[in-house]
């Protein structure tokens, strides 16, 4: 049976700060919908109506073009047990990408371990809160971080770093414009 909460209560932050992989779900208002999941210890709750995340290069950049394509920002950002009790955890809210190179992102970087590789924070205003049952989900044993984004990321250096945000951050898979500027964003390495 689901739950909906106004705010990230203690219990929700144990939970979410426990878990290895979130998903990350934006939609525009006409295309193709988006799930990504991410790892990397890079997800913080800042507070009872505010998380961020660290966001790495990829393959492409859909949630931020979502972000500047929605006037509503909207933004689901999910949690599931593969350990222990089963939950699934939901974060329904508003959304924002801090580019790497601008104050707003300088003012939460310093909660992050700084990753080779890093392209922005995306910060959620967190909405609605909904947990469910979860008892569908697999249990999984965690063995450990993948480490060859960020060895890839290194190894490439930052001119080739920028020459692919160029190539594959700048648009999303519908043809939308992602406001990458490579030039402009702060060196990563």
């Amino acid at each position: 049976m689901g739950k909906q909460f106004a705010r990230i209560e203690p219990e929700h932050r144990a939970f979410i700060e426990r878990q290895k992989i979130f998903f990350v779900a934006s939609a525009p208002p006409k295309g193709r919908i988006n799930v990504s999941p991410k790892g990397l210890s890079s997800f913080r709750v800042l507070g009872d109506n505010d998380v961020a995340y660290l966001d790495c290069t990829g393959s492409g950049s859909e949630t931020r073009a979502h972000l500047i394509a929605c006037d509503d920002k909207r933004l689901t950002i999910m949690f599931c047990a593969f350990e222990g009790p089963p939950m699934i955890l939901r974060l329904y809210g508003q959304g924002r990408s801090l580019m790497r190179g601008t104050p707003e992102y300088a003012d939460l970087a310093a909660g992050f371990e700084d990753m080779t590789g890093a392209r922005q924070i995306v910060r959620l205003s967190v909405e609605l809160v909904q947990t469910s049952c979860g008892m569908g989900v697999p249990l999984f044993d965690y063995k450990e971080e993948r480490s060859s984004l960020v060895r890839y990321w290194t190894k490439q250096g930052l001119d080739n770093l920028r020459k692919y945000w160029g190539l594959k951050n700048n648009k999303s898979i519908d043809g939308l414009p992602t406001g990458f500027v490579p030039e402009a964003m702060a060196p990563p390495l």
